[in-house]
């Protein structure tokens, strides 16, 4: 029996967080608009209707980008810059909070919409799915256009596909035509519209792993496909150097995983300025508690338990410690994380300002695979022996 030929699919939103955005706030339609401002600066609301927008350049802090509309992106703001550096070169563009749960709502309704026609989805990220089309009967362009028609009746919103033969062409294809974009490509259109790219546009390399290519005079993916496998392994090693030869031709025989499961759940905040343990111990302590209950519903909501807790401390200096501390119980409760929590904080010095706070839960277990565990997690739990 011959299997059909691959028909890999990446699905990726168009500047998603900012497009959720503007559908609460479609006045700002057109503007470069920059997500990564702060609870404070939400839009003020006049008595006439309208709204005030706070703009970049009134922005005073650490925050980073999250992202940014096409119009911003123009201007060269993307996503991880600091928003102090994005202000320098779009003053006047509008200024937004994140708001993750419109996110993570707009993204279940679109992965939902996409399932209903073609269910063999591996979950990539709040904004990215790959999609298996082998199975599927109808034609290659119809069917891409279906998926993105579906996706904006769910949602309001576009995305961009790229549709080839396996994950690594497919993911730099729904990157050649955005916004809105739909690229079907065939392995013989290899030289033509991938070959001319940069390496950066291959998925897994990095900076630090372009600038030794640049080094050695390769900085598109053509010039890497002709790179002696020798020289490659040379200043790569072997492995490294065998995938980057591979991925130059567009070869990837990785499958899409239906199911995965996660390896721990994590909250963190970048604080705007440095916070002392004992001077800002107040704000600390508000902060701290909101994370652990953070995770706690993020356990709740993807239905695991966490039974190793653990805390990630990043000092002004940049120099970050992890603590981790194992219940004798999983749990989802925020009381519990925030106790399993405070007893890492205890095994880590405190006489330093910090820029960050994070709290993770690892060690995960299906809140269903523990028939008592709900009750027991509700109960004053022993910390285990160190």
């Amino acid at each position: 029996m011959n299997l059909p030929p691959r028909r890999i699919a990446h699905l990726d939103m168009d500047a998603f967080y900012a497009s959720v955005e503007l559908l609460h706030y479609p006045e700002l339609k057109g503007l470069p608009v920059v997500i990564g401002g702060r609870e404070d600066q939400q839009p003020a609301l006049h008595q006439d209707g309208s709204r005030r927008f706070a703009r970049l350049r009134e922005y005073a802090g650490r925050g980073v980008v999250t992202t940014s509309t096409y119009e911003a992106r123009a201007l060269g703001v993307f996503s991880a810059m600091g928003v102090m550096k994005a202000a320098q070169l779009a003053p006047d563009a509008i200024l937004l909070p994140a708001d993750f749960d419109a996110y993570r709502h707009y993204s279940g309704l679109f992965k939902a919409a996409v399932a209903s026609i073609a269910p063999q989805i591996e979950d990539s990220g709040i904004d990215e799915i790959y999609i298996d089309l082998s199975d599927l009967p109808d034609d290659t362009l119809l069917l891409g256009r279906r998926l993105k028609q579906a996706v904006r009746e769910a949602t309001g919103l576009s995305c961009s596909i790229g549709i080839s033969p396996n994950k690594l062409l497919s993911k730099i294809c729904s990157d050649l035509e955005k916004p809105d974009g739909l690229t079907i490509l065939s392995m013989a259109d290899i030289p033509q519209r991938i070959w001319p790219l940069s390496v950066r546009k291959i998925n897994g390399i990095g900076p630090k792993a372009s600038e030794k290519l640049a080094a050695l005079g390769i900085t598109t993916i053509a010039e890497l496909a002709q790179a002696e496998p020798a020289v490659l392994q040379t200043h790569f090693g072997r492995s490294y150097a065998s995938w980057l030869h591979a991925a130059s031709h567009g070869i990837d025989e990785r499958p899409v995983v239906t199911s995965s499961e996660p390896k721990s759940i994590s909250r963190e905040t970048t604080f705007e300025r440095d916070l002392h343990a004992r001077h800002d111990r107040a704000a600390l302590s508000k902060i701290f508690t909101a994370l652990c209950t953070q995770v706690a519903q993020d356990l709740q909501h993807k239905g695991y338990l966490g039974r190793t807790i653990g805390i990630k401390l990043r000092y002004e200096d940049f120099h970050t410690v992890t603590r981790d501390f194992t219940l004798p119980v999983p749990t989802a409760d925020a009381a519990a994380i925030r106790r399993a929590a405070e007893e890492c904080l205890r095994r880590v010095p405190l006489n330093r300002r910090l820029r960050l706070l994070g709290v993770r839960a690892s060690t995960l277990s299906a809140s269903n695979a523990l028939p008592d565990a709900n009750a027991m997690q509700q109960q004053e739990l022993p910390l285990a022996t160190r």
